[in-house]
């Protein structure tokens, strides 16, 4: 199957801060708030929804297509991309800017400030579809440019190709107007449970309404699994428990990846939460979003384990 991935490419910068930001911040000077925190140096990770959905999808032996911008620094994950045989062909290069940035600084007590520089993001990705597909075609659009995210699914509903629909970080840089129309006529709406709410209150939809509009609700719960409604029928599907949880980062892009596996094989949508289920337990088990490997006799023992099946 074709798989088209939409959103963000991304660099997450990551910095420990030996101290707490408490220490240093002072409550009665907060409006002229001034400080320098001396980290103890930078790890640099590969990231961004687009660029984690496709990671995970390589490893599950599909060659996904990424949709979105890099800028300037973009070589050594381009290489990266390509040694896990994945095409370039969607990822428009922008020279003026930097690819998307997270620059993130935690201290001792899990207390993080972050900025993040969209950079080359700020594009739209400007990709030329073909004018046939041979074959089974899907999408997904995940967070990213906002221009791309309502773009892609009318022409993904115009294409008669289904997609699933993952506003996440980028909620609040839509409008309700524009999130209900790219909801309309897809083949899921993925979120977790508090980012459901806020499409909720922008819509003005309420969750029976939601599912008029689109083919099924996927909302993950964090440690309680998943669940998967489709008209009245509701699926928990429960989450893979790991023996040291050490990163959440990139747990959601691991779990739409193996979504999407599972729908590549012809899987109904709550066996399919199933892959999803094991796709991000080994993401949740190593720091960093694209840092875990396994091989799929990895994954199916896994599968096996929890769910009585492999694939």
């Amino acid at each position: 199957m074709q798989l088209y991935v939409s959103g963000s490419v991304a660099l997450d910068r990551i910095m420990n801060f030996p101290g707490k930001f408490s220490d240093h911040i002072l409550p009665d000077k907060i409006h002229i708030l001034n400080v320098c925190f001396l980290v103890d140096g930078l790890c640099e990770f590969f990231g961004g929804t687009a660029g984690n959905i496709a990671y995970n999808l390589a490893l599950l032996g599909e060659k996904p297509l990424i949709l979105g911008c890099a800028g300037r620094d973009f070589a050594p994950y381009a290489e990266r991309l390509r040694g896990l045989g994945l095409p370039l062909d969607g990822i428009r290069s922008v020279e003026s800017q930097f690819t998307a940035g997270a620059y993130i600084t935690t201290d001792q007590a899990d207390n993080q400030i972050t900025g993040f520089n969209p950079g080359a993001m700020r594009e739209p990705c400007g990709y030329r579809f073909p004018d046939r597909h041979d074959g089974s075609v899907m999408g997904i659009v995940s967070p990213g440019n906002v221009q791309d995210m309502v773009e892609l699914p009318a022409y993904f509903k115009k294409a008669g190709i289904p997609y699933i629909f993952d506003p996440g970080q980028q909620i609040t840089a839509l409008t309700g107007e524009q999130m209900a129309q790219a909801i309309e006529g897809s083949f899921a709406l993925c979120t977790n449970d508090y980012e459901l709410e806020l499409v909720i209150k922008a819509t003005g939809l309420s969750r029976a309404e939601l599912l008029k509009r689109t083919g099924a609700l996927v909302t993950t719960l964090g440690e309680e699994g998943s669940l998967i409604a489709q008209g009245a029928q509701e699926t928990r599907v429960p989450v893979v428990k790991v023996d040291k949880a050490l990163d959440p980062t990139g747990a959601g892009d691991a779990y739409r990846a193996g979504l999407l596996k599972g729908l590549c094989l012809g899987e109904p949508l709550a066996k399919a939460a199933e892959l999803g289920s094991v796709c991000a337990a080994f993401c949740v088990a190593s720091k960093g979003t694209q840092e875990h490997r396994f091989s799929m006799e990895d994954f199916n023992a896994s599968l096996s384990a929890h769910f009585g099946r492999s694939i």
